[in-house]
């Protein structure tokens, strides 16, 4: 008696090369089902080469400091610089040597639905992650360049252990530590990546509570950034403890006000 259908399925599962000549031994079968199921798979081995090429590319900087014999590499970056509402925060992630993680990139690029799953791993795998968070207050005191670089720094002082090297998302940090500094780097370094969804997924969670205290402003879906739905209830409601007073429109809303 022949294999079923969901028996060659699994052993389809296990392959993992195109050449494999098991593909041929099932092609000879003449049922439908065995054919999809043979083209299904043949489809995600293809996707799982892309994918992994596109973390290769992604270790570039990376793998050029693993050969200097740096190991310890913090990638950083910040959430938070455009909205007029809430903190910015930044995450400092220290990855293992050659970590890949599946659908890791910019979190501008990865749907919000495999963020959290995505961060799961991240804090699975990293050496050590640090969180920066500074306020509005300080944004509207020192303007939202200086206060992310503060973040920054106090990212990396929040890493468990000492990085040797920094990769850094288009800034450049005033610390002792030797650093590169690369333009859309959350794009082009895994590590950056990482930082990324840690920052994101940090900065939706205190967003969503912001939510909760101050309800009207749909703080849970924009997380502070000027959507019709948000500036129409700035007009209703007025303007929260947590806006930036020194973004447009709530800076012309408080000089009304004087």
């Amino acid at each position: 008696m022949g294999q079923t259908i969901k028996e060659i399925k699994e052993q389809l599962s296990e392959l993992t090369d195109l050449s494999a000549p098991e593909f041929e031994i099932f092609e000879a079968d003449s049922r439908s089902g065995v054919h999809l199921a043979i083209k299904a798979r043949k489809k995600q081995i293809l996707a799982e080469f892309a994918e992994n090429e596109r973390l290769e590319k992604m270790l570039e900087f990376e793998r050029n400091l693993y050969a200097q014999g740096i190991e310890l590499i913090a990638g950083i970056d910040e959430v938070g610089r455009g909205p007029l509402a809430g903190p910015v925060v930044t995450a400092a992630v220290i990855l293992p040597p050659n970590c890949k993680i599946r659908d890791l990139n910019d979190s501008k690029k990865v749907p919000k639905s495999k963020h959290h799953t995505i961060f799961n791993e991240i804090q699975k795998q990293a050496i050590a992650i640090g969180i920066g968070v500074v306020s509005h207050e300080k944004i509207d005191e020192v303007n939202i360049y200086e206060a992310t670089k503060i973040a920054m720094l106090q990212a990396v002082e929040n890493l468990k252990v000492v990085p040797e090297h920094l990769l850094i998302d288009a800034m450049v940090l005033d610390i002792a530590i030797p650093q590169t500094k690369i333009i859309h780097g959350d794009a082009t370094s895994l590590s950056i990546a990482a930082a990324s969804i840690i920052a994101k997924v940090t900065r939706d969670e205190m967003m969503a509570e912001f939510a909760l205290e101050f309800p009207g402003y749909d703080f849970e879906n924009n997380v502070g950034y000027g959507t019709a739905k948000h500036l129409s209830a700035l007009t209703e409601l007025g303007i929260t403890p947590i806006h930036r007073k020194s973004y447009e429109p709530i800076k012309s809303m408080v000089e009304s006000e004087k």
